[in-house]
């Protein structure tokens, strides 16, 4: 069994997937079993949701961080979902002495729904403490990557780095008939995996000058916790998960970093 955690960055696509069975689902819950079988649990979680987007670069310290259900006209069925996690002390304080004065507490916040949808499938019995980071507004793609890289010594320390986002999130551009993506969502999302499957990191961090970038990531939200997980990881062999567009402009794919495929 490997000693060095692995980095995930998982699609979330719409909050209603917390109470859906599905293939992508159901992908979300086969990396987490891969990942207990393979690594044991996790000690915690640290997870960089796309909907912690600040002005600054932020880190929760609360013990019970309160669960936010930041989204609205869903069935009531999705605001009973409950993911009663606890924080992390500890990993609250490795997260400042790894970034320094680039990071400061806040709590204003919680685990919001790009953490909880996903991780409700990944990890359901919600006995592993999360701590959010959040994704700061005013960092470039090559800023945010350095981020990542920062925090790569908590892997050995047997924290799980989990980003939660989509490679190509486009909601005013969003066609509710559309079961798969349109040839832009497709061919960007092919574009950017492949980069991730060859490690060429150059072509993820400069995702701007690609030819699909202004309809795939009209706004950078969603698109660099996928920079905070790959600054996270050196040399690592990657597994796909959930490699599907739907709804038009969403690509639910994910991301699983490993130093030992084989572990």
């Amino acid at each position: 069994m490997s000693t060095r955690m692995p980095v995930v960055f998982s699609g979330h696509g719409s909050p209603i997937i917390a109470i859906e069975n599905n293939e992508i689902t159901e992908g979300m819950a086969s990396v987490g079993r891969y990942i207990t079988e393979h690594y044991g649990k996790p000690k915690a979680i640290l997870s960089i949701s796309a909907h912690w987007y600040t002005d600054g670069t932020y880190v929760q310290s609360a013990p019970i961080p309160r669960q936010v259900y930041d989204m609205y006209g869903f069935p009531a069925e999705l605001y009973a979902v409950k993911y009663p996690v606890h924080g992390d002390e500890e990993l609250t304080a490795k997260v400042q002495n790894l970034l320094g004065d680039q990071v400061s507490v806040n709590d204003s916040w919680g685990i919001d729904h790009g953490t909880w949808t996903v991780l409700v499938h990944m990890f359901p019995k919600a006995d592993i403490p999360v701590v959010q980071l959040s994704v700061n507004g005013r960092l470039s793609a090559a800023q945010s990557y350095a981020i990542g890289k920062k925090l790569t010594a908590l892997r050995d320390k047997g924290y799980l780095i989990f980003g939660s986002g989509n490679v190509v999130h486009n909601l005013m551009r969003v066609e509710w008939d559309n079961d798969g993506g349109t040839p832009m969502t497709l061919r960007f999302n092919k574009e950017i995996t492949d980069a991730v499957l060859s490690a060429k990191k150059d072509i993820v961090i400069h995702y701007d000058q690609l030819q699909d970038t202004s309809y795939a990531v009209p706004t950078p939200d969603h698109f660099l916790p996928l920079l905070y997980c790959l600054g996270a990881t050196e040399g690592d062999q990657v597994k796909v998960f959930n490699n599907i567009c739907n709804l038009g402009s969403m690509a639910m794919t994910g991301y699983l970093f490993e130093t030992d495929a084989n572990a």
